[in-house]
C-alpha cells in the first residue's frame, strides 16, 4: 500500500522517514527523542507496577494526562516531566552529543581562553 503525500508517493515508512523535504534531521531528532522518552516513562512505570491511576496520583496529574503523554498526544511541560519521572525514580539531564562536533566558533572561543 502506498500514500501520496504532498504529491510524492511513499510506499514505506523508510521512504517517508528518509525524505528530507518532508523532515528536517532536527525533526527526526525531536521525535526520536520523544519516543525514546515516553518509551522509559512506559518501561519504568510497568516495572514498578504502576498504574496510570496511580502515577496520576503520585506526580499530582490526573489519569488522562498520564495516558495522553504516553500515546503522544501531548507535549509535556518541563515541571511536568519532572513531575511524572520523579516517582519513577528519574529525572533529567542535558549532556554532551557525543555525535556532534564543537562549532568552528566554539573551537575558537576555546583556544583563545
Amino acid at each position: 500500500m502506498s500514500r501520496k503525500i504532498n504529491n510524492t508517493e511513499y510506499t514505506t515508512f523508510d521512504d517517508l522517514w528518509s525524505d528530507p523535504e518532508l523532515l528536517t534531521e532536527i525533526e527526526k531528532e525531536e521525535i526520536q527523542f520523544k519516543i525514546n522518552l515516553i518509551g522509559k516513562l512506559i518501561e519504568a512505570r510497568e516495572q514498578k507496577g504502576i498504574t496510570q491511576k496511580r502515577l496520576a496520583e503520585m506526580s499530582g496529574l490526573k489519569q488522562p494526562a498520564i495516558a495522553r503523554l504516553e500515546r503522544m498526544q501531548a507535549t509535556p511541560q518541563i515541571n511536568t516531566l519532572f513531575r511524572v519521572l520523579k516517582p519513577l525514580g528519574y529525572t533529567l539531564e542535558i549532556i554532551p552529543d557525543k555525535q556532534c562536533e564543537p562549532s568552528p566558533l566554539s573551537q575558537k572561543q576555546a583556544s583563545t581562553h
